[in-house]
């Protein structure tokens, strides 16, 4: 097996220690199989591969390499990656556009695969799904009066990362529909 095992013995008030650091993973089959495996999982961006990989505390060299096979053997696909966090978290959390933007952009996806995946999101489906969290927050929420139910609810969506012009413009409609 390829393990570098490193131990470190040190002396503590006359007591001897041995630390047992964590083993470094540095040959190139067993990390791409081990690498492949996790990309099959489940969908990953590099970033994420890479985080792994240090994680495991693979050699640099070897990183680069490991990502460029990853990459070769499609195990890695940042478009597609994008598309899938993107519907991912939006039907699954119900997260508006830009907390989506926001992680993705924190995982070093490029700007056009963001908005293809943003783009994909049906503006009816996206209009919709804002709807219905208004409606269930509104039975949730208690306040002393509609304005400060309102700011409740639309703080509660802007922190879902939703554009706070449709935010506010639902929340009149829906209060208009109600009068």
């Amino acid at each position: 097996m390829a393990w570098n095992n490193n131990v470190e013995i040190f002396t503590f008030e006359n007591r001897k220690y041995i630390s047992q650091m964590r083993p470094q993973l540095f040959d190139f089959e067993i990390v791409l199989a081990k690498a492949q495996i996790y990309c099959a999982y489940q969908e990953r961006c590099q970033w994420e591969v890479k985080k792994k990989l240090r994680e495991w505390q693979v050699d640099d060299e070897i990183q680069d390499e490991i990502i460029s096979a990853l990459i070769t053997q499609n195990f890695i696909n940042e478009e597609r990656f994008a598309f899938q966090f993107a519907g991912g978290k939006f039907r699954i959390k119900n997260w508006g556009k830009l907390k989506i933007k926001s992680e993705l952009k924190m995982r070093q996806i490029s700007n056009y695969s963001i908005n293809k995946a943003l783009n994909s999101i049906a503006d009816e489906e996206y209009s919709l799904t804002l709807h219905k969290l208004i409606t269930k927050k509104k039975k949730e929420i208690e306040a002393r009066n509609t304005f400060e139910k309102n700011q409740k609810i639309g703080q509660y969506l802007l922190a879902k990362g939703y554009e706070s012009d449709l935010v506010w413009e639902a929340l009149s409609l829906i209060n208009d529909d109600k009068s």
